[in-house]
């Protein structure tokens, strides 16, 4: 394991000088060897272990279909877990679905929500003050923020992961898995789950979340102190509401998507289910740390209430009603060093765990499903899986990991503690009517161009 570690290591730091850089000569290029291509034949030539059967690890499923990669699905829980509230995506997750399958972007079409105001089109939301008024006492009027290459929508999670899970044929998943201990070998991984049972596979990547195990085997040996996902520093209570409700507390605020800013505390409203209810984020920033060993923590209706109850518009914390009283600490990973160690490779919330701020997790996933199943697409034989892993890690990891970086940022503007924006909501919209820009005006098929020509390199020195 030492040589293979070793010689990755020595391939990986050509991988990412040579194409960091923009040189393309005179670079000692790692070498592939290549067999006859199995898939003229119909027989797949690798088979990818798929853990987890989250956003990621679904769209990624459904990716590999698409460029005719085999996997293995396996999930951890009896069944697909079809929970969760809100989820919003911008042009560029929208394109991403496209370019993955576009019956999948038709299909989300059919599900998404955006603004009830016609003119509102291209407006990710209103921002306004939690306090009482919303900022009607100061004569500050609802600015919206967002841009012509945007258009809002969001969905309940529940109706993205039904047509997820309807893409994917159930004879690919295997539900029940849980990770007990990974191995890599130079022919493939060994996966042994909590049940007793070995599986092999050529690859894994793990799609398994911000707390998964398949992260360690990424990182821990080289990277230890970076396995684990840290505090961001708040805490979120969430409710669904339903909008006939909503609209006879908030009015006329309850039909679009609002951004509700406050000292330290901040509110996002936005309609799901086709405008049939309001999906609710109510977030507590904190300098305090989370001392809790799980990332949730049950208080009472009152402390919950007391979060907000001083600051905050009594509209909004009427709201609360619909929420559990439960916080949900946000966790990130500000840095991530590599997303792949030979092979095993990290896709998602596992690799790139991020705060809801800038509502591009999830559309992060679904870049990451883009040009991992695109790449895998072009392997011909499993001795280069490390390749398209290295290709996909200096693709996709510097603009994730600037959306997390980001993100927390935003979360500073979003609670009057940006240290330059402060409290100056002029300044604010006017900053965030550009920040997202280049989040969602990205040029994925540049992406898609650039590791065609980075693995064709790489796979060509023989």
């Amino acid at each position: 394991m030492g040589t293979i570690l070793s010689c990755l290591r020595s391939t990986y730091t050509s991988v990412f000088s040579f194409f960091g850089t923009g040189q393309q000569d005179d670079v000692d290029l790692p070498k592939a060897t290549h067999s006859v291509d199995s898939k003229i034949h119909g027989e797949p030539p690798f088979e990818i272990a798929i853990i987890g059967a989250g956003i990621g690890g679904l769209t990624f499923a459904i990716g590999c279909l698409k460029n005719n990669v085999s996997f293995v699905l396996y999930e951890a829980a009896p069944k697909f877990s079809l929970v969760g509230a809100g989820v919003g995506f911008g042009p560029n997750a929208l394109r991403a679905m496209d370019m993955i399958d576009p019956k999948l972007r038709t299909m989300y079409g059919d599900i998404s929500s955006g603004n009830v105001t016609p003119n509102k089109l291209h407006v990710a939301m209103d921002a306004l003050y939690t306090e009482e008024g919303f900022g009607t006492r100061r004569g500050w009027v609802p600015a919206p923020f967002g841009a012509e290459c945007y258009e809002r929508t969001s969905a309940h999670r529940w109706d993205l992961l039904n047509i997820l899970t309807s893409m994917i044929p159930r004879d690919r998943v295997r539900f029940n898995k849980r990770v007990k201990a990974m191995e890599q070998a130079e022919d493939g991984v060994t996966i042994t789950f909590e049940d007793g049972e070995v599986a092999q596979a050529s690859a894994v990547v793990g799609t398994d979340g911000v707390k998964g195990p398949v992260r360690s085997y990424v990182l821990a040996e080289r990277y230890p102190s970076e396995v684990a996902a840290t505090y961001s520093g708040k805490y979120a209570y969430r409710a669904t509401i339903p909008m006939d409700d909503a609209l006879k507390i908030l009015g006329s605020h309850a039909g679009d998507a609002k951004c509700f800013i406050g000292h330290n505390v901040n509110f996002m409203t936005y309609p799901i289910s086709k405008g049939t209810q309001l999906n609710l984020v109510a977030c507590k920033f904190s300098e305090d740390p989370w001392t809790y060993d799980q990332w949730t923590k049950t208080v009472t209706r009152e402390e919950m209430v007391a979060d907000f109850s001083d600051t905050v518009d009594r509209r909004l914390v009427k709201l609360l009603e619909w929420a559990d009283p439960v916080q949900w600490a946000l966790h990130h990973h500000m840095n991530t060093p590599t997303y792949c160690n030979n092979r095993i490779c990290l896709l998602g919330d596992s690799a790139h765990a991020t705060t809801p701020h800038q509502a591009s997790g999830a559309g992060q996933c679904m870049e990451d499903a883009l040009i991992l199943s695109h790449l895998l697409g072009n392997v011909e034989n499993e001795r280069e899986l490390p390749l398209a892993f290295q290709v996909y890690d200096v693709i996709r990891r510097p603009r994730a990991q600037r959306v997390v970086k980001t993100s927390q940022e935003t979360g500073q503007i979003y609670s009057f503690t940006h240290p330059e924006l402060r409290e100056d909501m002029a300044k604010i919209v006017e900053n965030l009517n550009k920040r997202f820009l280049w989040i969602w005006e990205h040029d994925l098929k540049g992406d898609l161009d650039r590791a065609d020509h980075m693995f064709r390199k790489l796979a060509s020195q023989t």
